[in-house]
């Protein structure tokens, strides 16, 4: 997950809702009466009906932080391991849902013995201590389980293998049809492969091991298989099946070809979709995928093998690896391989067929942070969201011919009058905010648009109830929020893009995802007088600003999910804490309370509600201006379940303390610091935090939407870590 693996963005771009510093440049007078929005044109997709959605498949099971799904055999039941330490399992029919262990450390992998149902041994991946580095951090221990519902004893512990534990600590454990113990380390790193594990065969990070755990030997818990690649290699770790590889987040056997298929985790660019061979060299840290990464690191002695499929960072962003599907209820996916990714959401299949890949397709775009896949006895999948905690399962989607009518063209949306003149329509409210987003210098204008007479619940939104988290807006059915962004170039103003995000409502509850937003990009002509619908994969563009070229980047669809998350409350500038300010004279939370567009009246008077300040204004204390800003432009990554996978979090609504980055060692890379941590008061040039916003390349925060660095934003965070007391 991007909590486990490598993945998940660190300080990432919100790239609807929020800005930059300056103020709307909106010159509207103050709405004085609210005016229906009666001309939306904006309805259902630009894209054909995906082929399969998403179903609760145990609607009364769910689980805190799930990570491994499985089935063991000589039971019908289906077994959980969720990171706190606690393993589950439950009855399928009944969906009893029982405690088969607890740890209490944290777990990344299960496994059961083959021979399960009469030796009762279960195989776990557990990580000792995530805040240090040891050089046996992570072990893969053996339990005994007894019992009907199966219950494993904490006092059987047999620790199998250790090894260090560090930035990617893979995790995944499977028997193969060989009988053999297959393991996943991960490369130990956090950027780069700093460590330079990736090709190194003396080391077992950066590998898939294969070990006999039914045969001890030399005083060890297990053997070396006689067959394994580099027995005879003295210089290597016998342990080794394969190697190069970055963070391979799931990995798993076609139970009817025994081959071996795993996602793995990229960095920069690329997700990777891998078939395991015996002795095979996947490229990390030299490549990334089949391009070059650092090309000039010592390589292993096995040629690099290259993907089966990759994907770039438009469209995935923290792979998670699925199964060969071979059950009976979807009979046109038999044999292929399905797979998915954690932070878009998006599930894909494949079929391969000899060397080549035969067939590629997505099923669905869905709302779920897939952090796992599983597989009952009888074959059938199951995806497990990290979020909401509920094994989920692919369903048919009746397909129908209607025609698409999803507006090209955005003087075809509905939104506007006069496009050419960015003149909005009857209905829809200009709006500013607090801590506006850096997004590269372009100035923004925004408006919210619902339709009708339809109304907002303020503060309605709680799940997930992570620590600190603000509450969010519940917004009617068919709401827009819109954004135009201006850059200041060498040939003067340009509206480079307007960005929509349109609010459709799902049934259910909030707990199983009752909110579904699209993002959309219209990039705007030469002539300045219409926007064009950008397709799905995203674009760059070179523009002139202040005598250099700047890079734009134009989000894919795909890439609109990694900040409007379900824990970030989807939309990130319109909530209490952003909205409550003044603008055009007046309170706009008191201007929309007046103009009808709440359910409820305000809670309490604006001044005793939450609210960010301008990080430019002199007028607030630097802690207000620099939690502020952490706030809009990290927070909503760097929150319980927000995608990035260090622990801490960066919301203003925690205390310093609670944040968890005073004298935290950092798990991603030292980039060259002495002695780094998150923050260390007082000192900014040791504090990662800040060092990571002045980097423009590998390792740069926020770690997408922006790749020029933000000078006031930079010099804001140094000051305010600079007189933090030690």
């Amino acid at each position: 997950m991007r909590l486990v693996h490598y993945s998940l963005p660190v300080l990432t771009l919100a790239f609807l809702v929020l800005s930059m510093r300056s103020a709307s440049t909106s010159a509207e007078k103050p709405v004085q009466k609210r005016v229906p929005w009666t001309t939306s044109r904006i309805h259902g997709s630009p894209e054909p009906p995906p082929p399969y959605r998403v179903e609760v498949a145990f609607p009364k099971v769910k689980f805190f932080e799930p990570l491994e799904l499985t089935a063991a055999p000589g039971t019908e039941r289906l077994f959980v391991a969720t990171r706190p330490g606690k393993i589950y399992s439950f009855d399928p029919q009944s969906q009893q849902v029982d405690l088969f262990l607890d740890s209490k450390r944290m777990v990344y992998g299960l496994a059961f013995h083959p021979d399960f149902a009469n030796n009762g041994y279960v195989y776990v991946t557990i990580i000792l201590d995530p805040s240090k580095e040891q050089p046996k951090g992570t072990r893969v221990s053996r339990f005994v389980a007894r019992g009907n519902p199966p219950v494993a004893d904490p006092s059987t512990e047999q620790v199998i293998f250790e090894w260090p534990n560090g930035g990617h600590n893979g995790g995944c454990l499977r028997f193969g049809p060989d009988g053999y113990l297959y393991i996943a380390t991960g490369d130990g790193s956090g950027v780069a492969d700093s460590l330079e594990t990736g090709q190194d065969l003396s080391d077992v990070r950066g590998a898939l091991l294969r070990i006999d755990v039914n045969r001890p030997q030399a005083g060890r818990p297990y053997s070396i298989p006689a067959d394994n690649p580099f027995v005879k290699l003295k210089t290597a770790r016998p342990e080794i099946y394969a190697y190069g590889l970055r963070q391979p987040w799931k990995f798993s056997f076609d139970r009817k070809s025994g081959e071996l298929w795993c996602g793995e985790v990229g960095q920069d660019l690329w997700e990777m979709i891998y078939r395991i061979e015996k002795g095979g060299n996947y490229g990390w840290s030299v490549t990334e995928g089949s391009h070059p990464f650092r090309p000039a690191r010592k390589r292993g002695p096995t040629p690099i093998l290259k993907p089966v499929v990759e994907h770039n960072h438009t469209e995935a962003r923290s792979i998670t690896g699925g199964y060969v599907y071979q059950g009976t209820r979807l009979k046109e996916l038999t044999g292929a391989y399905v797979y998915g990714d954690y932070d878009t959401g998006r599930i894909w299949a494949l079929r391969h067929e000899g060397d080549r890949v035969s067939w590629h397709r997505e099923l669905f775009d869905s709302s779920l942070r897939i952090v796992c896949f599983g597989e009952d006895h009888a074959g059938e999948l199951y995806l497990l969201d990290w979020v909401g905690g509920q094994l989920h399962r692919l369903v048919p989607n009746p397909m129908t011919e209607q025609k698409n009518t999803f507006p090209r063209k955005l003087s075809e949306t509905g939104l506007f009058t006069s496009t050419k003149e960015l003149i909005p329509a009857p209905g829809l409210l200009p709006y500013t905010v607090n801590a506006p987003l850096w997004s590269d210098g372009a100035d923004k204008e925004r408006y919210l648009a619902i339709p009708g007479d339809a109304q907002i619940e303020i503060d309605a939104v709680h799940y997930p109830y992570g620590p600190g988290a603000p509450k969010g807006w519940r917004f009617p059915d068919g709401t827009v929020a819109v954004k135009t962004f201006t850059l200041d170039t060498d040939q003067g103003k340009r509206r480079l893009e307007t960005r929509i995000l349109h609010f459709e409502q799902l049934a259910g509850s909030e707990e199983v995802g009752d909110q579904y937003w699209r993002g959309y990009t219209y990039v705007w002509n030469d002539e300045q007088t219409d926007a064009e619908l950008l397709d799905a994969n995203g674009a760059d563009r070179v523009y002139r600003v202040g005598g250099k070229e700047q890079k734009w980047h134009f989000p894919s669809r795909a890439e609109c999910t990694l900040c409007h998350t379900m824990p970030a409350k989807f939309v990130l500038g319109l909530n209490t804490h952003q909205l409550n300010r003044e603008y055009q004279g007046e309170n706009q939370l008191l201007r929309w309370q007046r103009l009808g567009l709440f359910k409820q009246p305000l809670s309490a008077p604006p001044e005793k509600l939450p609210r960010l300040v301008d990080p430019d204004d002199s007028r607030a204390s630097l802690d207000q201006r620099a939690r502020s800003y952490l706030q809009a432009n990290c927070a909503h990554c760097h929150m319980q379940w927000g995608g990035g996978n260090a622990e801490f979090q960066l919301l203003f609504t925690l205390k310093l303390d609670e944040m968890k980055i005073r004298d935290v060692r950092v798990s991603h890379g030292d980039f060259g610091l002495k002695d780094a941590r998150v923050l260390v008061p007082g000192s900014p040039e040791r504090s990662m935090l800040y060092h990571r916003m002045t980097l423009t390349g590998l390792g740069r925060m926020p770690h997408i939407g922006s790749a020029v660095v933000d000078d006031k934003g930079v010099r804001l965070i140094r000051d305010w870590i600079q007189q933090l007391a030690p």
